[in-house]
């Protein structure tokens, strides 16, 4: 028997696998498979091109699946190396988990409790033993608001690599991205088709940084992240609805979402730029760009609606006429850009620092 066991009575184990995708990983894989396997039976390692041991060799007395790639494709690869293969052996969920062991395959249970048709569970990092590295902290942050602005949808460290996946609706999303980055692009396309998210507390351990090992290149990787996080908000601006397979989620809120010190500072920006640049029409497009990217309306339209003062064109009229010279074609352009992004500096920064403040006051 498993400790899974007197937790999940409604869920039939036989559709459920773990899935651990890895990558030169082979002074903590050993442990890790084993202790996903007092878990749960179906475990799957996905060996991404190793070459620091041959984990077939490595892992046989184990009994466990293993699939290798020949060379290193990314991680998105391995987990739909994975999802692929559960599918086709009957599978519902799949369960990944990092093999670096920083994850306890013992959380394992917390997902099994909590498995449901058409949700992706995210293992939120609640419980930290050791020093969690900046870079992670932000990275966690700066994702979580990203994809609240691709898809409206508040989902908690979004950057986590533990989680639950139920099959086979995430196999109908059409993520490009297989990298990092695939772990923030499904998610998105998966609030867009209507799945659901949740979070599940887990544990993590972050050894010192000299026993650290990491495949997560910052330079590339955070690019690549960045790049698709770009991507989604663009195809996020276009006016055609996102193609929907499974449950809908309730109404929004619209007056109080988006109210992080990050979410209001970009209401503000969204607020005034085009009411500056198209002014007077400009507030237009600025409700329109905060109904797409899921900004705080409230925000949108007061900074929309303050410049509308006719004191602002006369002001961008000035500021082109003392830059490019009197009637100039370009000084309508130019002032209202300088304008524009002066006003628009200033606002974020105060914007930011006040919420944030106050948010650290509470």
């Amino acid at each position: 028997m498993t400790s899974a066991d007197a937790t999940t009575s409604s869920i039939d184990l036989a559709g459920v696998w773990c899935a651990i995708p890895v990558y030169n990983n082979a002074a903590t894989i050993t442990d890790v498979a084993q202790r996903a396997r007092a878990q749960i039976a179906n475990v799957l390692v996905v060996d991404d091109g190793s070459t620091d041991a041959d984990l077939r060799e490595l892992l046989k007395s184990l009994s466990i699946t293993v699939i290798r790639h020949d060379v290193n494709r990314g991680k998105g690869a391995a987990l739909l190396t994975a999802f692929k293969h559960v599918v086709d052996r009957g599978g519902r969920y799949v369960i990944t988990l990092d093999g670096d062991g920083q994850h306890f395959p013992e959380d394992i249970p917390r997902f099994l409790f909590r498995l449901a048709p058409s949700t992706i569970l995210i293992g939120h990092r609640s419980e930290i033993t050791g020093t969690m590295p900046q870079r992670s902290t932000f990275g966690r942050d700066f994702s979580d608001f990203w994809i609240y602005i691709e898809s409206g949808v508040a989902v908690r460290d979004t950057q986590s690599g533990f989680r639950a996946y139920p099959l086979p609706d995430v196999l109908q999303l059409r993520c490009g991205a297989r990298h990092y980055n695939f772990e923030m692009e499904i998610i998105t396309r998966a609030m867009w088709a209507g799945l659901n998210a949740d979070s599940v507390p887990i544990r993590v351990w972050y050894p010192n940084a000299a026993e650290r090992v990491s495949s997560f290149d910052p330079v590339r990787d955070n690019w690549r992240i960045s790049k698709i996080h770009l991507r989604l908000v663009l195809r996020q601006l276009m006016p055609w609805p996102h193609r929907k397979f499974a449950l809908h989620r309730p109404p929004r809120e619209w007056l109080s979402e988006n109210l992080s010190p990050l979410g209001i500072s970009l209401a503000a920006a969204a607020g005034i730029l085009p009411s500056v640049v198209l002014w007077p029409y400009g507030g237009l497009l600025a409700m329109y760009i905060a109904l797409r990217l899921h900004m705080n309306k409230l925000h949108v339209v007061g900074w929309s609606g303050l410049l509308l003062l006719p004191a602002v064109p006369d002001l961008c009229q000035r500021v082109g006429r003392v830059t490019v010279g009197d009637g100039s074609r370009l000084q309508w352009f130019v002032g209202s850009h300088l304008v524009a992004f002066t006003m628009l500096m200033l606002v974020i920064v105060a914007t930011y620092t006040a919420n944030r403040r106050e948010r650290t006051a509470v």
